[in-house]
């Protein structure tokens, strides 16, 4: 199956291993995803090169989504298998804006995945 991400062409940003692109069902406003041009599903399949690379068009987008947006934080994450959560195994890190308010409690922050476990 091909990867949808790769019929995408309205791309933020893009270096030689990957790009950026808004998530198409966003959590919050400014919901990106960084993704490997190559298609592979987990992240822990990532050469030195991607992840470096990735790293790079992370921190770019977060100076982006910080200008654009003013979010008061970020969520920074990788759906690694289905029983992760994973739903397109085309690897890829969501990055999420977070705003003073956007949930009741944040306390937690991507513990909550778990119902119970970000309340420690």
């Amino acid at each position: 199956m091909k990867s949808p991400f790769l019929e995408i062409r309205d791309r933020i940003f893009e270096n030689s291993v990957g790009f950026v692109i808004y998530d198409k069902f966003p959590v919050n406003k400014g919901h990106c995803l960084i993704i490997p041009k190559r298609e592979y599903a987990d992240y822990f399949e990532s050469t030195e090169e991607e992840i470096e690379g990735l790293n790079k068009l992370l921190f770019q987008t977060k100076d982006f989504i910080k200008k654009k947006y003013n979010p008061d934080g970020f969520n920074v994450g990788i759906n690694s298998g289905k029983d992760a959560g994973q739903t397109v195994f085309h690897m890829h890190i969501h990055l999420i804006p977070r705003y003073k308010n956007d949930v009741n409690n944040p306390r937690g922050g991507i513990r909550n995945v778990i119902p119970g476990k970000g309340d420690y």
